[in-house]
């Protein structure tokens, strides 16, 4: 005998997830554009400040696409808060950037992949995109500097 599987629930639950998800999200960008606002006051050069405020200019759109979800998901706005400090030298400020947008990579796919709007998983895989870009960046300011 199969055991009887309440579909309701299965997508509440998912749903649930997915609002716990996007609200993390939230606060990651929200915490990183903070974080990146120091961080180019500590660059070394106009190159590395330019190209780090440009990364925070995408983690801004990705704040902007993330509160759009939520509200769409919950019919209220977010209440973002720093969830992560920031280092006050440049050096492990980069190193802590680098390692954050990669496992914010692997988070954003995640989302992605489970999400079951389609307009969710563009704006997730996309923002996965861009924080590969990120890291890529940022490690390369990183063995720059080091």
């Amino acid at each position: 005998m199969f055991p009887f599987t309440n579909y309701v629930d299965a997508l509440s639950r998912q749903s649930n997830k997915l609002v716990s998800d996007v609200e993390k999200a939230i606060n990651g960008e929200y915490s990183a554009i903070d974080c990146y606002a120091r961080l180019a006051n500590l660059a070394t050069n106009k190159e590395e400040r330019e190209r780090i405020l440009e990364i925070r200019e995408d983690e801004i759109k990705h704040y902007r696409h993330f509160v759009q979800i939520y509200t769409q998901l919950t019919g209220r706005q977010p209440q973002p808060k720093i969830t992560e400090g920031c280092p006050s030298t440049y050096l492990k400020g980069l190193e802590f950037a680098l390692k954050d947008e990669q496992m914010t990579v692997d988070f954003y796919m995640e989302i992605a992949d489970y999400a079951g709007d389609q307009y969710v998983r563009n704006v997730f895989r996309r923002a996965a995109a861009d924080e590969q870009n990120h890291a890529v960046w940022f490690l390369y300011f990183f063995t720059k500097n080091k």
